[in-house]
């Protein structure tokens, strides 16, 4: 049977388990030096592993290796309080092994929160919002211009977590086609590779928004532009999904129009949205109670909703979550409390799964 290799970014770190059964694993890790680490992607072409992460402290950088991830390359994008320390105190430097060299951003951006792969190139998504591209396998980054100097950039505004581009997809039949992710800026699409964006959150029913009322609920004939989490349906035809600050919504041509799919579901706030990979109708997404009442499963019953026809319906898949436990299961299960999956739901991100 083949290895199944699941790839974790955490706060100290990232993590590469692997499985022959998918029901037993092996961890290996922490790696990355212990930086947090937002995002983990595998590139199934070459095999290589791109972690990227970063804080105040250690600046921005992507890590990258080349064995499985039994070593590690880290290209550093931006300096910390680290390197101020450092180059102010020798003893210091020496220790952590600090060259002194200037980083390629100087302090443009503190953390790397997003990776993406097509044939033609490498990206990374960055806090504040920025778009890189590497075409040498991650050794160097440029910055994508076109995104940069977009003409809303001066409008975007920032969310809870900060002006953050925090998803990347691609069409992998023409590498030049993207759509990312900026919280709270929406949804921007490119089909020239980078050189040109549009800002695409439109409704397809401008009547769709006269219910909502909350401050992050669409309006003026678009969605809210505080967009969570975007995942790309599999096949031709350039189906999308989003789980907003407030709602999950599905566009059938590329972003260009979205439909509401909220209905059904406990709540319209949440952050992950994932596809089946072979079925672009099979959707999950975790619903949290709301941004101000906790941002925890609404009754504190821990549930996966489920929809197999696009989001017409939907279902709650509780079996095996801590909601359904005994008190003696919780205690021997590895979450350990429902705190714990909500803090998998928002800030630990599984990014990359792949048979080898």
């Amino acid at each position: 049977m083949p290895v199944s290799v699941l790839l974790v970014g955490t706060t100290k770190g990232a993590f590469v388990l692997r499985s022959d059964d998918r029901k037993s694993w092996t961890v290996s890790g922490p790696h990355c030096g212990g930086w947090p680490i937002n995002h983990v992607v595998g590139d199934p072409e070459t095999g290589r592993i791109y972690a990227g992460g970063g804080s105040e402290w250690t600046g921005a950088g992507i890590w990258r290796s080349a064995d499985g991830g039994e070593t590690w390359e880290l290209a550093k994008l931006t300096s910390g309080k680290m390197d101020d320390w450092a180059s102010q105190d020798p003893d210091f430097a020496a220790k952590i092994g600090w060259s002194g060299e200037e980083p390629p951003f100087g302090k443009e951006f503190s953390q790397v929160w997003s990776m993406g792969i097509t044939k033609d190139a490498i990206y990374a998504g960055t806090k504040p919002a920025q778009l890189l591209k590497s075409t040498n396998g991650g050794v160097s980054w440029s910055r994508v211009e076109g995104l940069t100097n977009h003409p809303s950039a001066g409008s975007w505004t920032p969310g809870a977590a900060g002006l953050v581009l925090h998803t990347i997809l691609s069409d992998p039949a023409d590498p030049k086609k993207m759509w990312i992710g900026i919280s709270a800026a929406g949804v921007f699409a490119t089909e020239d590779g980078g050189e040109s964006w549009e800002r695409r959150n439109r409704l397809s029913n401008t009547e769709a928004c006269g219910h909502h009322d909350h401050p992050a609920a669409p309006r003026d004939g678009e969605t809210g532009h505080c967009v969570h989490n975007i995942m790309r349906a599999p096949g031709a035809g350039d189906v999308l999904y989003q789980q907003n600050h407030h709602g999950v919504w599905r566009s059938a041509d590329g972003a260009r129009s979205w439909d509401d799919i909220s209905a059904g579901l406990p709540s319209m706030f949440g952050f992950p949205i994932r596809v089946h990979p072979r079925d672009g109708n099979t959707i999950w997404t975790i619903p949290l109670n709301g941004d101000s009442q906790g941002r925890f499963p609404p009754g504190a019953a821990a549930a996966v909703w489920k929809s197999t026809d696009a989001g017409q319906t939907w279902s709650a898949k509780r079996d095996g979550a801590i909601s359904t436990m005994s008190p003696k299961e919780r205690s021997r299960s590895s979450l350990g409390s429902a705190s714990c999956v909500l803090r998998w739901s928002e800030t630990v991100k599984i990014a990359s799964a792949r048979r080898l």
